[in-house]
């Protein structure tokens, strides 16, 4: 992509042009940014200089790099007992920065700095929407684009507890920083377990309950039900799958931030309640997700923010099946892996993406059987784990270097971080 900047910018030649294992071997949390201070202890410095935001170019390819789409994604080649068909997982027609288990790709990034609170849609964007996807400033411009500002300001995180962990209240969400917050649709992605269960001949039984999922006896000329999976089991497996989705969305950043030669960090430690929107207090709305408390447990239940992020569950779905078919409709709806209108990167992409297996209407019967047994049951869907999940963020600043040298040995940054004032005005 170097190549094809129309007007390079010399910070863009170095991050394009910096070596990976220079950036894996040189990663570090680096939280002090300009503008910071730390009062006592050994580590005690005040910065001289004034808190500056990140260039808009280099802000931009760094929320690229963590949340971009890259290209068309491949599909799954085969499974032995799906014959000449395709399996049917893959839920995205583009690849983005980061893997996906399944190629569900359920997550999507919000992220605020000094000017907003933005959010970044791309689980669904298509490559066709690229003109060259080798050309950086394309993809910059593409991604800029889709960029939708939910507030103006940063957005608000007290820094005390129980907002913000203690060791970092004097680091996180600074003037200055920008802030990558990635959500999942945990609902979603729980969807399509059971979907992949039931193409692959099995389902799931209430283990909390140590029951059968009533209705399922009647599927037995199509599902094994002495391998199902435990639904706790499940959900466990779906959150273990967005947590790792969103950790290596995060580890991209973090790489990037070497090669830019910025500080920061991916770190847990902001109270996701908060963020989402159920701090308690009207001065913190946080990004004002829709939440309601459920008898017996002592943590909001997320579903979406609407017209925006919503989940695949009531409210924002009439009931289960419709979420079901929305989920199916992802698939092989306009757009979808499995849409042949679309591109691909395959000689003859048409003839590929139309042999996948068919999701019948029998499957979309169990996977709504199961689906509404948890709502109803538990008055939620999931039963076990969040509907929308967030765990992870990164954040970039402008590092002063001037507390590496009076703290640390030789070593403590990279050229990059010597290099970019100079480079990034």
């Amino acid at each position: 992509m170097l190549d094809t900047l129309s007007s390079p910018h010399r910070g863009l030649v170095q991050a394009a042009t910096f070596p990976l294992i220079d950036a894996i071997r040189g990663r570090r949390s680096r939280r002090f940014a300009k503008g910071a201070a730390i009062p006592d202890g050994p580590l005690a410095f005040t910065s001289r200089h004034a808190a500056k935001p990140l260039d808009p170019q280099e802000q931009m390819l760094l929320i690229s790099t963590v949340a971009g789409n890259t290209g068309w994604a491949n599909l799954f080649s085969h499974h032995p007992a799906y014959g000449a068909k395709l399996p049917n997982y893959t839920t995205a027609a583009g690849g983005r920065s980061f893997p996906s288990s399944a190629g569900f790709n359920t997550s999507e990034f919000f992220f605020t700095d000094d000017s907003g609170v933005y959010f970044l849609p791309t689980r669904d964007l298509t490559p066709d929407s690229l003109q060259d996807e080798t050309d950086m400033d394309d993809w910059l411009d593409l991604h800029r684009a889709r960029a939708v500002k939910l507030a103006d300001g940063r957005l608000r995180i007290p820094a005390e507890m129980p907002h913000m962990e203690g060791h970092n209240t004097w680091c996180a969400n600074v003037p200055g920083s920008t802030l990558i917050i990635p959500v999942a649709d945990l609902a979603q992605h729980v969807i399509l377990l059971l979907l992949y269960l039931v193409q692959n001949g099995t389902g799931i039984y209430d283990d909390v309950n140590a029951r059968p999922i009533p209705g399922l006896e009647r599927q037995t000329h199509r599902l094994n039900l002495e391998v199902a999976y435990p639904m706790s089991f499940l959900e466990q497996t779906a959150l273990t799958d967005v947590s790792v989705e969103m950790g290596t969305a995060c580890y991209a950043g973090a790489l990037m931030l070497q090669a830019l030669g910025l500080g920061g960090w991916m770190f847990t430690g902001l109270n996701p309640f908060t963020v989402l929107g159920a701090s308690g207090d009207p001065t913190v709305p946080g990004l004002g997700f829709r939440f309601r408390m459920l008898d017996g447990n002592p943590l909001p239940y997320f579903t979406g923010l609407p017209g925006v992020f919503e989940a695949h569950v009531p409210p924002h779905h009439a009931d289960m099946r419709a979420a079901v078919e929305a989920v199916v409709r992802r698939k092989f709806g306009n757009g979808g892996p499995f849409d042949p209108t679309i591109g691909g990167p395959y000689k003859e992409t048409a003839a590929v993406r139309s042999s996948a297996a068919p999701i019948d209407a029998e499957a979309i019967e169990i996977t709504t059987t199961m689906a509404d047994y948890v709502f109803r049951t538990f008055g939620r869907f999931p039963a076990t784990v969040p509907a929308v999940f967030l765990n992870t963020y990164l954040q970039a600043h402008r590092l002063d270097t001037e507390f590496y040298d009076t703290h640390f040995g030789p070593g403590a940054y990279l050229s990059s971080h010597a290099e970019h004032d100079r480079l990034w005005k």
